[in-house]
């Protein structure tokens, strides 16, 4: 089999056919778009692409990212105040997340659990388990999670949660009544709600 995998690397190896790449990017052009970003510290990096592209300098914005992310300099248009990481390391004690588990069982029966974890003692509470999960479920066991932590609930302040169908306003109405702040996660960021996932 060793012959075999050989022969398929070689078959699938490109590296002679490559040819010279794309050209670096000037210098000047680099120094324009460090001197943007740290005269407009409120700038993207798609912002200082199409500045650039008015002065007539048409760049792509993934290259102004690299230019930004290889000099240090965060390419958000927030610059200042924490990252992600360091909000959620200092909001701890006050923060809890949620989302759903996919279980299946022996006889491949997909069942779903509602789990809450709170981010300083990691603790785990797993709210239910269904093998139909709806948004009147979800508020429900949102509702035994609130009963269930008691006093405990107070020292909550915000409450991490994807953006699915089951979460909606009624179960984001149990933790607002209690003064919890719901934070929605982006699209497709599963790393944004990393603890719980």
């Amino acid at each position: 089999m060793a012959w075999h995998r050989k022969l398929v690397a070689c078959r699938w190896n490109y590296s002679e056919r490559r040819g010279p790449g794309r050209p670096p990017t000037k210098v000047a052009i680099k120094k324009l778009v460090l001197r943007l970003a740290r005269e407009n510290s409120r700038w993207g990096h798609r912002r200082i692409q199409g500045e650039l592209a008015r002065l007539g300098h048409p760049i792509a914005a993934s290259t102004v990212w690299q230019i930004l992310h290889a000099a240090g300099i965060d390419p958000a248009p927030r610059r200042s105040g924490p990252t992600w990481r360091e909000f959620l390391s200092t909001q701890a004690t006050a923060v809890i997340a949620c989302d759903f588990l996919h279980i299946d069982t022996v006889g491949l029966q997909p069942l779903y659990a509602l789990v809450f974890l709170e981010h300083h003692t990691r603790r785990l509470h797993v709210a239910g388990v269904t093998a139909r999960p709806t948004a009147a479920w979800a508020t429900q066991q949102a509702r035994n999670l609130a009963i269930s932590l008691g006093m405990r609930i107070d020292a909550l302040r915000f409450l991490i949660r994807d953006r699915g169908s089951k979460y909606t306003d009624a179960f984001d109405a149990v933790f607002q009544a209690e003064d919890i702040e719901i934070i929605k996660t982006p699209v497709r960021a599963p790393k944004a709600n990393a603890h719980c996932e």
